[in-house]
């Protein structure tokens, strides 16, 4: 993909990162109390500077989305404007319950939801393993709440925050396996791909240590936080940015080998934490059971439904390509006979008055081989076809032999009409082909065969009198009638 308009490259934007995050970084250990929420608001600024500038340049040509992302970064930096020492007093991960909890998990709901938008196209290819690289993440948080940050919230935490703290680091931790995923499948984007799984591991690894900590301001923490800023900042600036909206090549596109048991370990992953916590006699609730089950439900849900619809897509595609011509798209040799066995079925029991076929081949179809190859013969073949299926009537059934040999079948009295048919097919037969490097013509002798109730007749016989039928056409005209005029 190009690189756009404006656009650093990629080492500049790796170089431009660590030399930022090593003199914020520095900056905010040496700073006193007075600055650092300065430093803190300067660095919750940049990504949205950076974000509009790359939506200004075109490297966010999937704008929508994008802007949804940077709702989510302004309100962030509304939390610092108003509350300075929020994030220096690392209350991130304290389960407070306060409005700057919900604000936060709102502000982290708008990014991710822009973000996941903005990549919905890049991950149509695998939807599958999206959602199991999800439930991968979902599987992951769990152990991480209940044996690292749970034992650790303070006193004072209350189930809002618990509730608004969990639902943080389920989303976060599954958003990690899904950018996993895009990154493992996809090349085109993996450098913007890096800075938003930095930010989100960037983000656990605060509410980490904020949640360790065993009180007051831990330098660490922030800077984590920090970083994480730092690398959203980045991801818009990378010259692969603009290719994570873009949809994968076709050849992005192959069914991939569905792994069911992931959802057996989706579902039971909480249950296991929870016999855990029985067998070691802890007798506090968790919200983990709850929450985590309402949250992997729906995915499993909605894998089992795309593994529905990826069955039936299956046997659809099964069928069709049981009963048509790969090459025409017609129906082939297998169905038309079936067809034509039913309806001599129904003549004998009197639900049809007549059945007719049509046997067609085509003149001077080998010539066309011969001079400009099988890629021209069978673009001939698809155009043949399709006349063909153009004008037959309403119920009329059109099939390929093999070759260049065609049957039509009409149920019902045809009368007359099959003498018009008969015509309007060499009509629109004989009408110039277009092939690579030139324009063919090609004609075609149609033998009919009809029969009527009463008759002792079966495929067979009604095949032969078709083919004895289109045989004596074609002698009637003569060898040279036989040519393709090329």
């Amino acid at each position: 993909m190009p690189r756009r308009r404006g656009t650093a490259q990629a080492w500049l934007v790796h170089a431009g990162f660590l030399a930022t995050a090593a003199v914020v970084g520095t900056a905010y250990a040496l700073a006193g109390p007075e600055c650092r929420p300065a430093i803190v608001t300067l660095v919750t600024l940049l990504p949205i500077v950076t974000f509009l500038a790359a939506l200004g340049n075109g490297n966010l040509p999937d704008r929508r989305p994008w802007l949804i992302a940077v709702a989510g970064l302004v309100l962030l930096f509304a939390i610092q404007v108003r509350w300075p020492t929020w994030i220096g007093e690392l209350h991130l991960g304290r389960a407070e319950g306060s409005s700057k909890d919900l604000t936060m998990s709102s502000a982290h709901t708008l990014f991710l939801a822009g973000t996941a938008a903005a990549l919905r196209r890049r991950a149509s290819a695998d939807p599958g393993g999206m959602i199991d690289a999800a439930l991968f993440g979902l599987c992951a948080g769990g152990p991480l709440w209940e044996w690292v940050l749970r034992p650790h919230l303070p006193p004072g935490a209350s189930p809002a925050g618990q509730l608004l703290l969990l639902a943080d680091l389920l989303v976060l931790c599954a958003v990690a396996g899904c950018l996993l995923r895009i990154g493992m499948l996809a090349e085109a984007g993996r450098g913007t791909l890096a800075y938003l799984l930095g930010t989100t591991v960037f983000t656990l690894g605060a509410m980490m240590t904020s949640a360790l900590a065993p009180g007051g301001s831990v330098v660490w923490g922030v800077e984590l936080l920090l970083a994480g800023f730092l690398t959203i900042a980045a991801a818009p600036l990378h010259p692969g940015a603009g290719s994570l909206t873009v949809p994968p090549p076709a050849a992005d596109r192959t069914a991939r080998k569905q792994r069911l048991w992931w959802l057996a370990v989706a579902l039971s992953a909480n249950p296991v934490i929870a016999a855990v916590q029985v067998i070691r006699g802890e007798t506090t609730s968790s919200l983990l059971l709850p929450v985590g089950t309402l949250l992997v439900v729906p995915l499993v849900l909605l894998r089992i439904r795309l593994l529905s619809a990826q069955r039936d897509r299956a046997e659809q595609t099964l069928a069709y390509h049981a009963t048509h011509d790969e090459l025409t798209a017609l129906y082939n040799r297998r169905h038309i006979t079936a067809e034509i066995d039913r309806a001599l079925a129904d003549l004998d029991r009197g639900a049809l008055d007549e059945v007719t076929i049509m046997l067609c081949d085509l003149d001077g179809f080998k010539p066309v081989n011969d001079r400009y190859g099988h890629a021209a013969g069978d673009a001939v073949l698809r155009a043949v076809a399709a006349r063909l299926a153009a004008v037959v009537r309403s119920g009329d059934l059109v099939g390929r032999l093999g070759g260049d040999e065609f049957l039509i079948l009409c149920r019902g009295s045809a009368g007359l009409e099959a003498s018009a048919l008969t015509a309007r097919i060499a009509d629109a037969v004989r009408a110039p082909i277009p092939v690579p490097g030139a324009e063919v013509s090609v004609g075609v002798t149609t033998g009919v065969a009809q029969a009527r109730p009463g008759e002792v007749v079966d495929r067979e016989a009604l095949v032969g009198r078709a083919d004895a039928a289109m045989y004596a056409g074609k002698a009637a005209r003569g060898p040279l009638r036989d040519r393709a005029r090329l």
